[in-house]
């Protein structure tokens, strides 16, 4: 099985293309290289897989035919990525949502745009 198509039907990637994209990007290796598309993935071996939210480290257990529901999907490979990247986007998520809007960032509020307004006028 190619892996592009891999790693499309463990729904690491939402399209095909794009798995095929981040092959051709370098963005998928095995051993350290960069892998095509055409590559055929084998039981046993280990991806660093680098997508758009996270940096994944996988161990090919099982080939797919086709795409699956993620709860048949997960079965086919096992997550072997670093505890540290997983602390890391535990950390980013939690810093990025405060619900608070920064301070002094972003459209003026309402005494700031009069006092504007009359810095103008004058």
């Amino acid at each position: 099985m190619r892996i592009d198509k891999y790693l499309w039907a463990i729904r690491l990637f939402k399209t095909r293309s794009l798995a095929a994209a981040a092959c051709d990007a370098g963005k998928v290796k095995c051993n350290g290289v960069s892998v095509k598309a055409s590559k055929q993935a084998s039981v046993g071996e280990e991806y660093e897989v680098k997508t758009e939210a996270k940096r994944w480290r996988i161990r090919v257990v099982g080939l797919l035919g086709s795409r699956q529901k993620y709860e048949e999907a997960i079965k086919y490979y096992i997550d072997i990525t670093p505890a540290e990247e997983i602390e890391r986007l535990q950390f980013q998520a939690a810093s990025f949502h405060t619900g608070k809007r920064p301070n002094k960032i972003g459209r003026p509020t309402k005494k700031e745009r009069r006092d504007l307004e009359d810095f103008m006028d004058n």
